[in-house]
């Protein structure tokens, strides 16, 4: 089903204008398990992702709640997306990625980019798991279209990835560490992606 949720993804938002121009995409890895740590503004740019990757896939991290949601939850279980009760994670949150990524396979996770409490959360969870499976993380930025109404406006999507890391520090302080090394990267990204959307348009 996720080959032909793609293909189909992608035929719309090329259609439309909406699907994303990819920067730096010689930073992603060229096999084996990863994760990806994106920005996240909407809808739109898990779908970017998504199909910036293929024919490879993607298992997107998701909030339980999105799985409560009869129609949704089966369709996005289908689609590769695994659940996450942020308010109360148990061991699944760590042990379905580090098994998938075990696996080979990449994980996709949605750190805020604001700096708020979930956000940081979030990225130091990436971090926890990144660190445990000794697994590589790419940081990576989107701007541009993040709803249905955006697409049907035309509006166009800029995806950048940035250069993967392990995270090589030991326990809380590195886990701590290399937290901020991502909220770093991904705002650097996103300010390096507006430049480039600006430089083109001039």
């Amino acid at each position: 089903m996720y080959k032909l949720a793609a293909n189909i993804v992608k035929a719309i938002l090329k259609l439309s204008g909406s699907k994303a121009r990819v920067y730096e995409e010689q930073n992603l890895p060229k096999d084996g398990g990863f994760i990806i740590a994106c920005t996240h503004t909407g809808y739109v740019d898990i779908l970017n992702l998504g199909i910036s990757v293929y024919p490879r896939e993607i298992h997107f991290m998701a909030k339980k709640q999105l799985f409560d949601m009869k129609s949704l939850g089966w369709l996005i279980n289908r689609l590769n997306a695994f659940p996450v009760d942020r308010d109360n994670p148990g061991p699944s949150v760590i042990k379905i990625p580090t098994q998938l990524l075990k696996e080979g396979k990449i994980v996709g996770i949605f750190p805020s980019g604001t700096r708020n409490a979930e956000g940081t959360d979030l990225k130091q969870g990436a971090i926890t798991i990144a660190q445990l499976s000794k697994s590589q993380i790419v940081p990576a930025a989107y701007v541009g279209a993040s709803s249905v109404g955006d697409v049907l406006k035309r509006n166009k999507g800029y995806l950048i990835y940035g250069e993967p890391f392990y995270v090589t520090g030991k326990g809380k302080e590195g886990r701590e560490e290399f937290t901020h090394h991502l909220e770093a990267e991904l705002l650097r990204l996103t300010e390096e992606l507006h430049q480039r959307i600006a430089d083109q348009k001039k």
